[in-house]
This record gives structure tokens, C-alpha cells and sequence, in this order.
């Protein structure tokens, strides 16, 4: 049965632009896949505890060796990597915060880059143990920072995404821009108006497939 992980980062509600783009990406998803599963994580309700010392010293000690204590602490970490190993696709709504992604996702992010689980030394060098996945990220930003924009070297947002997950061995990426939202908090255009080309870009990915 195919699986799709769909994530969502922002915090914004009905209200957020890349809730829109993934809502779609879903749903064509389920078109196209009448017999899939759909794994939904929404990070703006998941509640992360801070990483202390405790949790760092749980996640460096070997499988057999962890007490009770520490396996309840890596729990939730178990959980979302779990997520991201039993789909076969993965689609990320991303709005760009400060130049870079929200704070959930960095918290997420946190959690599923473990030693010995999404990624290894083991041979002497970095390894990413997530291979033959498929992720698509839905982007979003104020302004216009895609490539070849003027302001291209401040989009830290698709370089970290695709950095990490060429980490953990995910190279199979897809991105979708959109940029400009600004122009919709400012009402010089409407929502539907803005979102209207990124949502068909999304149809025709899956109609061309």
C-alpha cells in the first residue's frame, strides 16, 4: 500500500498559504493513489519538550543499554521517525520565517536527525539510512527569493531542506516556489488569485505522472 507523510509547519491556520498547497498536494495524492494512506503531522500541534542534557545522553546510548526514563523521552522521537520510515512519500507545507524555516520544523528536525536511525558514521563516513524516498517541498515566502532573484542568497530555506535530507539520504526532491505572498497580506492581490498557478502546478505533477 503506498504512503504519503504529509507535514505541515505552519502556524497559521485556515489562514496559511502552504496548508492550501499541501491540502491540494493531498488530495490529488488520494486521486491518484485510491488505496493509499495518508499520514498526517501537523507540528503546530505536536508539542515538543525542550532538548536538554537528559534527552542528548538518551539518544547517544546504545538501544539495549536505555533505561526506562530514556526511552520515554526519546518516545516522540520514535514516533516521528517511525512516520517518516513506514511512507514511501513525504510532501512538507513550508512557509519561509526569517529567512529560514519555522521554528517547529527546526524542533521536528531535531528529533528525526539521530545517529544510528536516519543517518550513520558507521563506515567512517556519513551514510543517511532513509534512502528511496520521494519528498516534495511546498514553499512559501513574503517575497521573491527564488533562484536567479535578486534576493536568491537570502532564501535559506530550500538549500538547508535539501541539505538535511541529502543527509539522511533523501534525493528524490521536488520544490515548489511560491513567492511574493506579500502581495496577499496586502491585499494587491486575492488568495485565490495567488494560489491559483502553484495549485495547478501541483495538478499537473500528478497528471503528467
Amino acid at each position: 500500500m503506498p504512503t504519503l507523510l504529509h507535514v505541515d509547519s505552519s502556524p497559521l491556520g485556515e489562514a496559511s498559504l502552504t496548508r492550501n498547497l499541501s491540502s491540494e498536494f493531498v488530495r490529488s495524492w488520494r486521486q491518484a493513489h485510491p488505496d493509499g494512506e495518508v499520514i498526517a503531522r501537523d507540528l503546530s500541534a505536536t508539542v515538543f519538550p525542550v532538548i536538554d542534557a537528559a534527552w542528548i545522553g538518551a539518544a547517544i546510548t546504545p538501544e539495549a543499554q536505555l533505561t526506562a526514563a530514556q526511552r520515554e523521552l526519546l518516545a516522540l522521537s520514535e514516533t516521528l521517525i517511525g512516520e517518516l520510515q513506514r511512507a514511501d512519500e513525504w510532501v512538507f507545507g513550508v512557509p519561509m520565517h526569517n529567512f529560514t524555516i519555522p521554528a517547529t520544523l527546526r524542533l521536528w528536525l531535531d528529533r528525526v536527525v539521530r545517529a544510528g536511525k536516519t543517518f550513520s558514521y558507521a563506515s567512517g563516513a556519513p551514510q543517511g539510512l532513509l534512502q528511496g524516498k520521494k519528498v516534495h517541498f511546498l514553499l512559501a515566502s513574503g517575497g521573491q527569493y527564488g533562484p536567479g532573484s535578486p534576493a536568491a542568497a537570502m532564501n535559506f530555506v530550500e538549500p538547508y531542506l535539501r541539505m538535511i535530507f541529502g543527509f539522511l539520504g533523501v534525493t528524490d526532491v521536488s520544490v515548489l516556489q511560491a513567492g511574493g505572498a506579500s502581495a496577499v497580506s496586502s491585499g494587491k492581490t486575492d488568495r485565490q488569485s495567488f494560489l491559483a498557478p502553484h495549485l495547478d502546478a501541483i495538478r499537473s505533477e500528478f497528471q503528467a505522472a
